[in-house]
């Protein structure tokens, strides 16, 4: 069924209670439309406040979650209809998976372009340059996860340069506890671990990031649920719950 045209002349206010409005309904490709028209509709190109820039982190994640989730089931699929040899079923499930592929690509790239083309030059603000370099960073992991050959390969190099401009900007401008720069640095690890495979640095980089954070990881949760709706930020129980499976994998490795 086809969205609705969002219109073009309403006031940054109005676009704002329209997407919270689309939130709460959990109309969250039109709670993107209405965020994107808030952005490209800013002229001149300004930088968003706390609530804009969440409501837009808000609407894309939910987008791109249910298209991963839909990948990752269908490619579960996929696997087991191989296994049973079933041609006829592999054809049409590894075609049902190629029309995923296409709508995830779509919202990554619409993302990205509002990303390159107007929330980074309009950054002015280091937590918001540190945001949105690391939004950018996780939109490049998302194409990594699913695209194949060189493809994967580009997504991988411009994740890696997202998430290194961002930490560069965190390390030197953001407090070690902020939610945004210990967001950063787990999904840098997941970036490590699940794309490019590299188990011993991932969890050298999450255990670097408690040993930091120490007790401190607490206040963060805190801050975190209060401050930072919207971002993919971490909860410090997962966290240590994540390093400590990291670990056990590796251990598990050693052993063979």
């Amino acid at each position: 069924m086809a969205i609705a045209a969002v219109p073009d002349n309403l006031s940054r206010d109005q676009y704002v209670y329209l997407a919270k409005l689309a939130e709460q309904a959990e109309r969250y490709e039109e709670m993107v439309q209405f965020m994107q028209k808030l952005v490209l509709g800013s002229t001149p190109a300004g930088e968003l406040t706390v609530e804009e820039r969440n409501l837009l982190s808000v609407a894309y994640k939910n987008v791109i979650g249910s298209l991963r989730a839909a990948w990752r089931i269908v490619s579960s699929i996929e696997q087991k209809e191989e296994g049973r040899k079933n041609e006829e079923h592999v054809a049409l499930v590894k075609a049902y998976r190629s029309k995923v592929e296409i709508e995830l690509s779509e919202v990554c790239a619409s993302i990205l372009k509002l990303l390159d083309s107007n929330l980074i030059p309009s950054a002015v603000a280091s937590e918001s340059k540190v945001f949105y370099l690391k939004m950018k960073g996780d939109y490049h992991r998302y194409l990594a996860e699913f695209k194949v050959g060189d493809e994967k390969k580009a997504a991988a190099e411009d994740t890696m340069l997202a998430y290194k401009a961002a930490q560069d900007i965190a390390l030197t401008d953001l407090a070690p506890t902020h939610p945004i720069r210990l967001g950063l640095a787990l999904n840098f690890s997941v970036f490590y671990y699940e794309i490019l495979n590299q188990s011993d640095k991932a969890c050298s980089m999450a255990k670097q990031v408690c040993q930091i954070y120490g007790f401190s990881l607490l206040l963060v949760a805190s801050l975190t649920s209060c401050m930072m709706r919207g971002i993919s930020h971490p909860n410090p129980i997962w966290f240590s719950m994540t390093i400590n499976s990291w670990q056990v994998l590796l251990n598990s490795l050693s052993m063979v």
